[in-house]
């Protein structure tokens, strides 16, 4: 795993009505991934978009696809989003009652599995998959909608995580999504995350291109 730091923009925060757009020029500005947020409005209190989005937005950026997945059950959607272009596809542990199949299964389509951890769920949750997983996510808000405060008493779980990680001797990411800003990515990246998602951090203001304001400044400032 490079120590350097990785930018996915959250495209929850973009504009829609241009998201093949947007996906393009956050990949032009300097983006690592491409995080898409998948909501059922079931497993968290909204809806956002399906595989046939993913699949018209592929052709738009060849930076991984990083496709977070709360929506349950997750495994009736799993090859749909793989065949869609998701590179990376991630799951929670409440999604199912099978996780560790569920991981199996992302694998064996040929894709990087990831899984979730929400502010309320323990890090224990890791022990019985870790020879699956190649993303651990760990969100410092809850989950449904962009915007939220940073949640500083995640931290040392990602500390947690970060020396289970090094125990594992598996290279797997660990990646922090959820009020991320230039203040908050200081403390992430202490506490041993190499992938921030971030959205309004990205998107908000849109891309002015002509200084530092726009779409690859705010990812280079990310980085620290």
């Amino acid at each position: 795993m490079t120590n350097q730091v990785r930018i996915a923009p959250s495209i929850l925060s973009a504009d829609f009505a241009r998201l093949g757009e947007e996906v393009a020029a956050i990949t032009q500005a300097g983006a690592d991934f491409i995080h898409i947020d998948v909501m059922d409005g079931h497993f968290v209190p909204n809806l956002t978009i399906g595989p046939m989005v993913v699949k018209a937005l592929r052709p738009h950026s060849a930076r991984p696809f990083d496709c977070h997945l709360m929506i349950a059950p997750a495994d009736p959607f799993i090859a749909a989003f793989a065949e869609a272009g998701a590179d990376i596809i991630s799951i929670h542990p409440e999604a199912g009652p099978h996780p560790h199949r569920t991981l199996q299964h992302i694998r064996s389509l040929g894709k990087k599995a990831g899984y979730v951890l929400n502010p309320g769920t323990p890090v224990e949750v890791l022990d019985p998959v870790m020879d699956l997983v190649d993303l651990i996510l760990v969100m410092t808000v809850n989950p449904g909608f962009g915007g939220q405060a940073f949640l500083s008493s995640q931290l040392p779980k990602i500390a947690a995580i970060r020396k289970r990680i090094a125990a594992s001797g598996r290279e797997i990411a660990l990646e922090v999504d959820g009020g991320v800003n230039e203040k908050t990515a200081k403390d992430v990246i202490a506490a041993g995350a190499d992938i921030l998602v971030a959205g309004n951090a990205v998107f908000q203001g849109g891309n002015d291109v002509k200084g530092d304001t726009g779409y690859a400044g705010r990812i280079a400032r990310l980085r620290g």
